[in-house]
């Protein structure tokens, strides 16, 4: 093979999805030359912008904006490339005996809605509030940081462990005390403490399983809950948008962003195997042979894909490779991507509600969402799914023809592993039925509207995208699997136990969702060991 420059770069990214291009922008613009590897025909990974019907743009996989660290998007100049967060204008539950439960941006509005169900509830939505913010002001700073090792000695872990403990006594006794039970609680015990209302708690519980193997009475939800509660547009705490023109273009921003510094990036470039020679990364070997040089190899992909799939195993502590073994990445998740032929009618939604320009739910109980994750258990996707769904087009017409519509179907809970056997077109066509009855069931008009309904089970959004059993987070969010513990106990610091070698995906610190910051994180730590970072 050439070993010439052409092929000779200071950095390798494997994976073109938002963590490996905040990973390459950060080296790109320090100077590095950078090439990321996309085995797609088209980058961005789970955040795309597809047209899988004429006339329509999909957020075929990740559909809403909210975890990007507003750090990353400023700091890569991300809106003068295009990119455009729009917020939510609302969101809805509901239920199954014609009300709703609206939500809304304005905290006063909010509070008088929610004393429609519950007066009691609403005196209670401050506390909640105020309680929330307070977890996510301990959190936040954290996010951008390299956990440390607390077995080290190392200068930077003890300096580290001590930023880390000082935080925390902050809080003060008590809500040390509280801050630790809530890391451990499940998202229905901590819910119960705050409220009576079965749609507020039913509503309020959705984030805490969404893209994760757990129900809301499983400890540790009520952290996921906060995971999602921790994002914000434009300095609003919570809030949650869309990007203009689908998920697609904060990948096309950033690669934008990449090229602008001088980085390359190369799709339908499957990576077959990473190149290690003499203990240390020499670049990666693609499909067909090609190989690649760089002294920095990067992997976006999830840890069991790195580790038990593009490594060969005598490069790596069979301990290591034990622990990665038995790293939670279960699949819970569908979805569905809708074509309409005009706006559906939802009777329990007043008419011209701006609830309905955000998320939309149709699970109004507990019970009902814990039945749910019941099925998946048992191996099966959910006969009343958790749905959320959202029609982006009505505040973003870029992404529909004239008078038509686009809805996105976030579904839990849908299995990787079938208990009757495998996937096959028709039971990924039930299953999308499922889904499709349990919406008709509250808009009438639902399904004589669809013109197209793209459906994804947990296999086929691994198969397209790479996630191992379509887990969006690229591991369980659980508090074992969190800070210095991610993904493995002792390689939390994003540098592999290979010389040279080093991990950016979601399986890292802080973990899932469009947030980039293991991209940002693990390019801190690549940028220190070469010397260029202080």
């Amino acid at each position: 093979m050439s070993t010439g420059t052409a092929n000779r770069y200071d950095a390798i990214v494997v994976g073109a999805g938002h963590n490996g291009l905040v990973n390459a922008c950060y080296l790109a613009r320090a100077g590095l030359k950078v090439l990321v590897l996309e085995r797609n025909s088209y980058i961005g990974g789970a955040a795309v912008s597809r047209s899988l019907y004429e006339g329509f743009t999909y957020s075929n996989c990740s559909y809403v904006c909210s975890l990007l660290r507003t750090e990353i998007i400023r700091g890569l100049e991300l809106p003068s490339h295009g990119l455009q967060i729009i917020p939510y204008e609302g969101g809805v539950t509901m239920m199954r005996d014609g009300g709703h439960l609206a939500v809304y941006d304005n905290h006063d509005a909010m509070r008088r809605e929610i004393a429609r169900h519950s007066r009691r509830d609403a005196e209670a939505y401050d506390r909640y509030v105020r309680d929330m913010l307070r977890h996510c002001r301990f959190i936040k700073p954290l996010l951008l940081r390299e956990p440390p090792d607390p077995t080290s000695f190392r200068p930077r872990d003890l300096q580290e462990l001590l930023f880390l403990g000082k935080h925390f006594h902050k809080l003060g006794e008590e809500r040390m005390y509280d801050t630790m039970r809530f890391f451990t609680m499940s998202c229905a015990d901590m819910l119960e403490e705050y409220f009576e209302s079965e749609i507020v708690k039913a509503h309020l519980s959705g984030s805490s399983i969404i893209g994760t193997a757990l129900g809301p009475r499983s400890p540790g939800s009520a952290y996921v809950l906060l995971h999602h509660y921790m994002g914000s547009i434009d300095g609003a705490v919570g809030a949650w948008g869309f990007a203009r023109g689908g998920m697609g273009a904060i990948t096309q921003a950033l690669s934008k962003s990449l090229q602008a510094s001088g980085g390359t990036v190369r799709a339908s470039a499957p990576v077959e195997q990473i190149l290690i020679r003499g203990g240390r990364a020499q670049g990666v070997v693609l499909e067909g042979g090609e190989e690649v040089y760089a002294p920095v190899v990067v992997s976006n992909l999830d840890v069991k894909r790195t580790f038990l799939k593009t490594v060969a195993p005598e490069h790596l502590p069979p301990e290591f490779v034990e622990q990665v073994r038995r790293f939670k990445i279960r699949g819970s998740s569908g979805k569905l991507n809708i074509a309409l032929d005009g706006l559906p009618h939802f009777p329990s939604i007043p008419q011209g509600s701006p609830s309905t320009r955000g998320d939309m739910h149709i699970t109004d109980t507990l019970e009902m969402v814990e039945r749910a994750y019941d099925d998946w258990k048992e191996g099966r996707w959910s006969r009343e799914p958790y749905v959320d769904m959202l029609i982006p087009t009505q505040i973003d017409p870029t992404m529909a023809p004239d008078g038509k519509h686009y809805m996105s179907v976030f579904v839990q809970y849908c299995p990787y592993k079938l208990a009757d056997g495998e996937w096959t077109p028709e039971k990924r066509q039930a299953f999308g039925n499922t889904v499709i009855d349990a919406i008709a069931r509250h808009s009438p008009d639902f399904k004589k509207l669809i013109l197209h309904a793209e459906i994804r089970t947990p296999k086929d959004i691994e198969n397209e995208v790479g996630l191992t059993e379509g887990n969006i987070f690229q591991g369980e969010l659980t508090f074992d699997q969190l800070l210095f513990n991610r993904p493995v106990p002792g390689y939390a610091q994003y540098r592999a136990p290979v010389r040279g070698m080093y991990m950016c995906g979601s399986s890292t610190h802080p973990g899932g969702g469009v947030m980039g910051a293991p991209g940002a994180n693990s390019a801190n730590a690549i940028l220190r060991d070469l010397g260029r970072l202080q």
